[in-house]
């Protein structure tokens, strides 16, 4: 007789590193046209000011702002808004750090120091902070390349100045433009991606198109509660959001062989079309229990109101604190970067930067996806040097074609960096290598050279480091995160058995559970791709989600969001 038991894994220490996957391309993201224009316009008007007082060697500071307008498109504009100040801020800070180190000292060990330091820390903040692409590497860049401007103390503020200015820019493009034109234009999109998400798992029902359609509903959720005042197309937009949880929740063929309205993946993506169209928002007959999850929604976004700076700045320190799983990330960063700087310096790059930026872009949630990141760049970069020598003759032919090169290659990377990092990285080596050219022209055998040189040691260094740096954190995480969702999966099942529970009750029940699955197979798959951990509790981990998803679509019967399975023998 066989042996049937379920005997755990061994999870792995090394795990192969894939060639071809990190190069394939992808759809482009749904969105990708609104940081580009916006980078452009945003880069655009201060460049015009400087070019029409003859003052283009001022870009790069007016760049570090202007590059601000690449954050925060995926938010509703009330958060939008604070986060584009605190973007805004965040890459002022770092400029300032860079620019008073640049005039103190002349000595590259301490500027790459300062350069590593800065680096760890923005990428701590910006994971923690969870801002978003294009995350810390903006900031990085632009403190790292400053540090190796050259600068003295009264000149400071003038140039802190033109960033802040240029800041201004990008908020009003990024947040006041767009806010007027689409009030809801980020809730929309966030629906949309459910329905989307809904209809895929109807169309194909299995774990991994459930586990995306639950985080792109919790997504819209969140989107909705954070967009702040209900409006009527607000409220239309919620009332989709719960057709996706129906459709979810429901998750099987009818009876009859076909599928229930509610699960209609035709009708979903219809519904999905429609909403991300600039026409009214579809309007669908209600749901089941449309009515008693609307008011347990409304009855969370009270509670939320008062209480949401408090829990978020909680939330940061805790995300902060001596246990968090992003210290080990940090650390790579902070060795990695060093260790690129001081390699580039020695074998006689003058300015280093470029390894620093290199390595520093490389670090991402885990190992695995370090080396995808580490391929695409190296390629990226590499290809990128080659469109820099053929374009730049033609850019110093004058001031105005610089300037439209600039753009263009702005607008090229925002296009292409959501098919794959390194297409993307194809546009942003140019520009980054013309910005030099604001200043001054640089020999472009000496500029190339220096480029090349620097992307193999920045990304050799970077995920060597990663590959040593340990984050054993990770599995704690996941144990975290699955002790999270077992507690939030028994808070559910009691609410779910107390007959006098309220419509607000099961609502906060359900969204905890639905936060928390999201929060443990983020967890999961981010551990499953480290280095040097102990074993991952797979089994576990597996059994939880079963058990929170089942318990989800009994609240949603509870709710009546769906009927009930019919017993067996029933028509």
């Amino acid at each position: 007789m066989s042996d049937t038991t379920t005997r755990p894994r061994r999870q792995p220490s090394v795990h192969r590193l894939p060639l071809a996957g990190p190069l394939r391309l992808a759809r482009p993201s749904d969105i990708w046209l609104k940081p580009a224009s916006s980078v452009v316009v945003a880069t655009a008007i201060p460049n015009l000011v400087l070019f029409s007082i003859d003052r283009l060697d001022l870009v790069m500071y007016t760049m570090a702002g202007s590059l601000c307008a690449l954050y925060g498109h995926n938010l509703p504009y009330a958060r939008r808004a604070r986060s584009i100040v605190g973007v805004v801020l965040g890459m002022l800070a770092g400029l300032a750090v860079s620019l008073v180190t640049a005039s103190l000292t002349d000595s590259t060990a301490v500027l790459i120091a300062v350069g590593a330091l800065l680096a760890a820390g923005q990428k701590l903040l910006c994971d923690a902070t969870r801002i978003g692409p294009p995350g810390p590497l903006i900031f990085t860049f632009v403190s790292s390349a400053s540090l190796f401007a050259p600068q003295h103390l009264g000149q400071i503020p003038g140039h802190l100045a033109l960033t802040l200015g240029a800041g201004a820019v990008s908020w009003l493009v990024t947040v006041a433009g767009p806010a007027l034109i689409r009030r809801e234009g980020p809730e929309r999109l966030a629906t949309a991606r459910a329905l989307d998400a809904a209809a895929a798992h109807a169309a194909d029902p299995g774990h991994h198109t459930r586990r995306a359609a639950v985080a792109s509903v919790h997504g819209a959720w969140q989107t909705l509660l954070a967009a702040g005042r209900p409006t009527p197309a607000r409220r239309a937009l919620e009332r989709l959001v719960v057709h996706a949880e129906t459709a979810l929740a429901a998750g099987q063929p009818a009876a009859d062989g076909g599928v229930s309205e509610a699960a209609d993946p035709a009708l979903l993506r219809d519904w999905a079309a429609r909403t991300r169209a600039r026409g009214p928002v579809p309007t669908p007959p209600a749901a089941p229990g449309t009515a008693a999850e609307l008011f347990g929604i409304e009855a969370e976004r009270t509670a939320l109101r008062p209480a949401e700076p408090r829990e978020a700045r909680r939330a940061l320190l805790r995300r902060l604190g001596p246990g968090s799983p992003l210290l080990p990330i940090a650390a790579r960063a902070l060795i990695g970067c060093a260790l690129a700087g001081y390699l580039s310096s020695a074998v006689g790059v003058g300015r280093p930067y470029w390894a620093i930026v290199t390595a520093a872009s490389l670090y991402q949630a885990n190992v695995t996806l370090s080396w995808n990141r580490a391929l695409q760049r190296t390629l990226g970069n590499l290809v990128g040097v080659l469109v820099f020598a053929a374009v730049l003759p033609v850019t110093r032919t004058g001031p105005l074609a610089l300037i439209g090169f600039c753009l263009f290659f702005s607008f090229a990377a925002e296009a292409l960096i959501t098919r794959n990092y390194w297409l993307g990285s194809v546009a942003v080596t140019p520009m980054a290598l013309l910005v030099l050219e604001y200043a001054g022209s640089h020999p472009a055998g000496e500029l190339i050279g220096d480029r090349v040189l620097d992307t193999v040691i920045g990304a050799a260094a970077g995920i060597l480091t990663a590959m040593l740096v340990t984050n054993r954190r990770a599995a704690g995480r996941v144990a975290a995160a699955l002790a999270a969702a077992e507690l939030a999966c028994a808070h559910a099942v009691q609410t779910l058995a107390a007959p006098g529970s309220s419509p607000a009750a099961l609502e906060a029940a359900r969204r905890g559970l639905t936060g928390c699955l999201v929060e443990l197979r983020d967890a999961d798959d981010t551990a499953a791709g480290e280095w040097w951990q102990r074993d991952l509790p797979q089994e576990e981990v597996l059994a939880a989600e079963q058990a929170g998803h089942r318990t989800l679509a009994a609240t949603a019967i509870r709710q009546g969001l769906i009927a009930p399975a019919p017993e067996n023998g029933a028509v």
